[in-house]
């Protein structure tokens, strides 16, 4: 996985963990919608990664 997939993952897990802990229904509510927004780019992140391949032969 590449440093940004690690990172939204990181992020993913952090923003999710906020809204379990939070004791209001507004924080949590956007926690979650912030942590779907997170795994939803970790997902592109990670399609787009496996489309484009890293080439290690230079010419």
């Amino acid at each position: 996985m590449s440093k940004l997939a690690w990172l939204l993952l990181c992020l993913t897990c952090a923003a999710t963990l906020i809204g379990l802990a939070s004791t209001t229904q507004d924080n949590q509510t956007t926690a979650f919608i912030v942590s779907a927004v997170f795994g939803s780019l970790l997902l592109l992140t990670l399609i787009v990664g496996r489309r484009i391949k890293f080439d290690p032969v230079l010419r």
